[in-house]
């Protein structure tokens, strides 16, 4: 079965050892190996600056992060294929895997539209607004103040509604998340769960849910285990509970994943230590749905809401 993975942290892991390969890294959860073992089809690339990052240097940082996916993903591995628009995933042939590189969190463009636009023009077509604390475009979900868009923020979600760019709300604010509902003509959440079975501030309210499957958005349920349960240890079955969650909401068709491989460390469910070990969730899946649903959960839902550029 083909896999669509909306999120995974490999370019930060290269960042901090452009050394490994690949192809075939132990110390990455997602490599080509991998993704071909899964049956991946599409994986998502996250740029994430950490924030010990100086901010006069985290736009070179992103930059150096765009590089790496080129020099060290794309280029050495001819089979992934890099993803700008919905005709070049119709174009993936037989054996090749679609590579979409995503921004996690705008710190790195501060206050500045034209660095956006280069990151737009270099190929990151899904923009997470922040990580867990505030930026110049808004405040994050674990920012004590709760802001909102900033009147910059929301130039930020124009240009994206202009560029036929996905509005991520992962780690957003609540109130910057029900903000960019108002504004957003392309809104998702690449990796979160559910709050009202996992009371963590990382997942979203039956509402936020419901707002999102409203706006023919799509909810990626990620594997972090604080995000699945309150107990010291996940499995895959806490993963199936946030999907029927949000199928129980009207969200059959607005639900996939986000695994957040290589974002975890290693704290990972029972069971699931690499994308590899996707085949542990898909033998689930098949135990409680159709092949038509499990189809869509992983790789249709995502797909068929992936922005159409005119």
């Amino acid at each position: 079965m083909n896999i669509f993975d909306a999120h995974c942290d490999v370019l930060y892991k290269l960042f901090l050892d452009s050394r490994l390969p690949f192809k075939d890294s132990k110390s990455l959860q997602v490599n080509l190996d991998g993704l071909n073992a899964a049956g991946v089809k599409v994986q998502c690339f996250a740029i994430y600056i950490p924030e010990s990052v100086h901010p006069d240097m985290r736009f070179h940082a992103a930059l150096y992060m765009i590089e790496l996916f080129f020099e060290r993903v794309i280029k050495t591995n001819p089979q992934l294929k890099m993803i700008t628009d919905y005709k070049d995933i119709k174009q993936l042939g037989a054996d090749d895997i679609g590579a979409i590189l995503t921004l996690e969190g705008c710190d790195a463009i501060g206050q500045d539209l034209l660095k956006l636009k280069t990151l737009l023009r270099l190929g990151v077509t899904s923009v997470g607004l922040t990580w867990n604390h505030s930026n110049a475009v808004a405040d994050g979900v674990l920012e004590e103040r709760g802001a909102g868009l900033s009147t910059f923020g929301k130039k930020v979600v124009h240009l994206l509604n202009e560029s036929a760019i996905w509005c991520d709300v992962s780690h957003l604010s609540e109130r910057g998340f029900w903000d960019v509902i108002e504004l957003s003509d392309y809104p998702i959440a690449s990796h979160s769960n559910c709050y009202s079975l996992c009371p963590h501030p990382r997942n979203l309210s039956n509402d936020q849910i419901k707002s999102l499957i409203e706006r023919n958005g799509v909810i990626g349920i990620t594997f972090y285990p604080e995000y699945l349960t309150a107990r010291k240890i996940a499995t895959v079955t806490d993963i199936l509970r946030h999907l029927e969650y949000v199928c129980s909401l009207g969200g059959e068709n607005h639900v996939g994943f986000g695994s957040d491989f290589d974002g975890m460390g290693d704290k990972l469910p029972m069971g699931i230590a690499s994308v590899e070990d996707y085949d542990l969730l898909i033998n689930e899946l098949i135990k409680y749905y159709s092949s038509k649903q499990i189809e869509n959960f992983l790789f249709k839902n995502f797909i068929e809401r992936y922005p159409q550029k005119s």
